[in-house]
């Protein structure tokens, strides 16, 4: 049996505390829970994140990312900014629907640390993308139109999360939809 990289054993590492910190809880999910579910001692857990709180800001960042991708990837083959924006919605969609969904790695960890810094930048960046796309749609006070649907989207999550699937979230497009017609956003 070949032995892992640095590289490799950081990635197995951060694959084993996404499942647990998604599943348990960050606060409820220890270090040596992590290491023992990874199957590495914990001095090479340690030797790869410093603390528990570098695994979970890096925990935070790649679930980040992993959403970056998923949502520039879909707005990528969007023919106009609406349905870039749509897109986007229905990207997240289709997540809540996906088995074993517990919400937003970003909210659930800053439910549980206030003000974490790479959740509240993965937050951020949500809301300059849908600036930027609304922006180039020339929509009425973009900006304004930006942080309502941030709201659509954070509370679709929550109510996802909560209510499941076939809950409030079935509103989800139509109500996305209103928004962007109150706004003048045009469909082609």
């Amino acid at each position: 049996m070949s032995r892992r990289t640095g590289a490799e054993t950081r990635e197995h590492v951060l694959g084993v505390a996404h499942e647990l910190f998604y599943r348990n809880g960050i606060h409820a999910t220890g270090i040596d829970t992590v290491a023992a579910a990874a199957a590495v001692a914990p001095t090479t857990l340690y030797r790869q994140f410093a603390s528990k709180d570098e695994l979970v800001a890096a925990y935070v960042e790649r679930a980040d990312q992993a959403t970056r991708a998923m949502i520039e990837a879909a707005v990528a083959s969007a023919p106009s900014p609406r349905a870039a924006v749509l897109t986007m919605f229905d990207t997240q969609l289709a997540e809540m629907h996906r088995p074993g969904y517990r919400g937003c790695v970003c909210q659930m960890a800053l439910a549980e640390y206030p003000d974490h810094r790479p959740a509240v930048v993965a937050k951020t960046w949500m809301r300059d993308r849908l600036r930027d796309i609304l922006r180039a749609a020339a929509a009425t006070d973009a900006d304004a139109l930006a942080d309502r649907l941030l709201l659509v989207h954070e509370g679709a999550i929550a109510a996802a999360a909560s209510l499941g699937p076939g809950g409030p979230v079935t509103q989800l497009r139509p109500l996305v939809e209103l928004l962007l017609d109150a706004h003048g956003v045009p469909a082609a």
